[in-house]
């Protein structure tokens, strides 16, 4: 199979599961009535998905950009994610409306995508090892978009169409990566290590509170599940 063959694959992959996450969000909001346990699970997923991110960040894309980048130009890079991040997000947060549930999980996606993109250039398991972290994560984050989008006033057709589309991203996101980025790595490390210091902003400022449970401790293990996937994957990848 060819490299190109390879991106739309896992690409492909790492899209879609936005779309089966709406599946699932909608599923969930018809067939499961009670509040307690919809709230349980919500905040389960959510954690969970968090120890995925986090572990996409340790065991991927922080170690991918020390690599290629020295301390200072790393740091640089780190610091300018965080920052945009933190603006991006301040601004959504004060604009509200009903799309800043998906601009903010595109926040993530995109420059995931085109660093997967860049990567199977030059080292295709750990392109490999990152589309299947980028899916995971999708997966959890579309749950949640999902109902907070129909809450906010979306159709469940619209937000599942807007979903459907958005899968779609991935896969032009790994293709300008591989070729535009694929023959500068030192670029691609600059934007693994700029996505680390984002995704580390959202993590804390909006994923972790939002995971924690009133009364219940078990749901962060939740988080500890979601980064053993990822050690799992670095291992057998």
């Amino acid at each position: 199979m060819d490299t190109i063959s390879k991106i739309l694959i896992y690409a492909g992959f790492s899209g879609i599961t936005v779309f089966i996450g709406g599946l699932l969000g909608n599923a969930f909001n018809n067939h499961i009535k009670k509040r307690v346990v919809k709230y349980e699970i919500s905040h389960a997923a959510i954690a969970f998905g968090g120890g995925i991110i986090l572990s996409a960040v340790a065991l991927v894309l922080v170690p991918k950009g020390l690599e290629e980048l020295s301390l200072w130009p790393m740091l640089l890079s780190f610091g300018l994610g965080s920052v945009i991040f933190f603006l991006i997000d301040k601004n959504l947060e004060q604009k509200g409306g009903k799309m800043s549930q998906l601009l903010a999980m595109l926040m993530d996606f995109v420059p995931e995508s085109i660093a997967l993109g860049a990567l199977f250039a030059s080292d295709p398991s750990t392109g490999t090892l990152l589309a299947i972290f980028i899916g995971l994560q999708n997966l959890p984050e579309a749950f949640n978009s999902f109902r907070d989008m129909v809450v906010s006033g979306f159709t469940v057709k619209k937000t599942l169409v807007l979903m459907f589309l958005l899968s779609f991203a991935g896969i032009a996101g790994a293709l300008i990566g591989h070729f535009m980025l694929r023959d500068y790595p030192g670029v691609t490390a600059h934007l693994m290590v700029f996505a680390s210091g984002g995704i580390l902003y959202l993590l804390f400022q909006d994923i972790v509170p939002n995971s924690r449970m009133k009364h219940h401790h078990w749901g962060a293990l939740g988080a500890c599940l979601g980064f053993m996937v990822g050690m799992i994957g670095e291992k057998v990848l």
